[in-house]
């Protein structure tokens, strides 16, 4: 999944935590340009939630839980995508060319149908918030735009989730 051209900025074993989180609510990685393509532009109808992933223990520590607690909303996108900046960088580089109109933010949220951003979330809106205020302005996107029925996994499995909180400057390096 990692590009070798441009390694990934962090050790890869610090920040696996932080994709588990998302992947456990049902997410899948988008880890190549191509894959980014694909899941933006080959799901004719669908709504298409993209979130970047990020070290940032401030913004990202709350924007993983609130996105996870958005997704046991009753109303949920089709297809739910993950790109970590900072690890796969090429593909996030095309993620942001999907994203006009917007300056490079992660962590942040972005929703899609038939190729077309319908919806962006900027890490603006995410610092210094809660994951419930997040949650809901999430959930208030999903009542406007998606029709898939949630949540996208059981409650008593959500209730197994661990998050992590802390600062990105405490992850080593990648070194290899």
């Amino acid at each position: 999944m990692l590009n070798t051209l441009r390694p990934p900025l962090y050790d890869q074993d610090s920040v696996q935590h932080m994709r588990d989180e998302l992947v456990a609510v049902g997410f899948q990685e988008a880890g190549t340009p191509d894959a980014v393509d694909d899941a933006i532009l080959n799901n004719p109808g669908k709504t298409v939630f993209v979130v970047i992933n990020s070290v940032c223990g401030c913004a990202a520590g709350s924007a993983r839980p609130g996105v996870s607690l958005a997704l046991q909303h009753s109303v949920i996108p089709d297809k739910y995508f993950s790109v970590f900046a900072g690890q796969e960088r090429d593909a996030i580089d095309r993620l942001r060319s999907h994203i006009k109109g917007f300056p490079p933010s992660s962590p942040a949220a972005a929703m899609f149908k038939d190729g077309e951003l319908i919806y962006f979330m900027p890490r603006l809106e995410i610092e210094g918030r809660t994951a419930s205020e997040i949650s809901h302005d999430l959930m208030m996107t999903f009542e406007k735009f998606c029709s898939a029925q949630g949540p996208s996994i059981p409650p008593d499995q959500f209730e197994k989730v661990l998050y992590a909180k802390m600062c990105g400057s405490k992850i080593p390096l990648n070194k290899g």
